[in-house]
């Protein structure tokens, strides 16, 4: 076979090589893509519940979710040491409304909402309202203490670190992956509302006057 002849098939061969090469270059970049995508879930402005599960949520136009008072289900257990080294029982509030509110000190859009929380908590304490946290993903406990002085947050926060408060909620309720959120318990300790996103003071006022004003 001559030079000339054998040319088209280095050529070939050169072609197909840097077809799959590029191939392979595409594939990585949609799997980094993916695991971008799943990391900035861990601290995002929304995202969805964990999965299935009919937990009978309706959502609004503005992300609010609620459920009608006769679809309502109960809140798991929620136990246990708080930041400061107490003991806290969620179930000991019942007959009040509980906002409960899913945060890490590490997380931005936890610290854009802080002060609305810490504002609302104060006005509404003397009206049968009790605000409990749930800190999450937070190994030091200096960092989670910080982020309570530094937006005056009063109320206590139940220590998470490793997300097992949040692996209790019926199928469907909280994304472990999706920080903050934050849910409102009705007087018999049933999950009323739902915000899956950082809320302004407007918005979380309106996921709570509702369940306040319930006889």
């Amino acid at each position: 076979m001559s030079a000339a002849s054998r040319a088209p098939l280095r050529s070939n061969r050169s072609s197909r090589t840097t077809h799959s090469t590029r191939v392979r270059r595409r594939a990585a970049l949609t799997a980094g893509a993916a695991v971008a995508a799943l990391l900035v879930t861990a601290c995002g402005s929304g995202g969805t519940s964990g999965g299935g599960g009919n937990t009978n949520f309706v959502t609004g136009t503005d992300g609010i979710a609620t459920v009608a008072e006769g679809k309502r289900t109960p809140a798991p257990d929620l136990s246990g040491k708080t930041i400061d080294g107490k003991t806290l029982d969620v179930a000991d509030y019942k007959g009040k409304v509980v906002v409960l509110n899913v945060w890490g000190s590490w997380c931005n859009p936890c610290r854009a909402e802080a002060k609305y929380f810490a504002k609302v908590s104060k006005e509404y304490a003397g009206k049968g309202v009790q605000f409990v946290g749930i800190n999450t993903r937070d190994t030091n406990l200096k960092s989670a203490t910080a982020f309570e002085k530094d937006f005056g947050i009063s109320y206590p926060s139940l220590y998470d670190p490793t997300g097992k408060l949040m692996l209790r909620f019926e199928k469907g309720t909280l994304n472990p992956q999706t920080v903050p959120s934050t849910l409102v318990l009705d007087r018999d300790g049933k999950i009323a509302a739902r915000s899956l996103s950082a809320l302004s003071e407007e918005r979380l006022l309106k996921m709570l006057k509702p369940v306040v004003a319930e006889k």
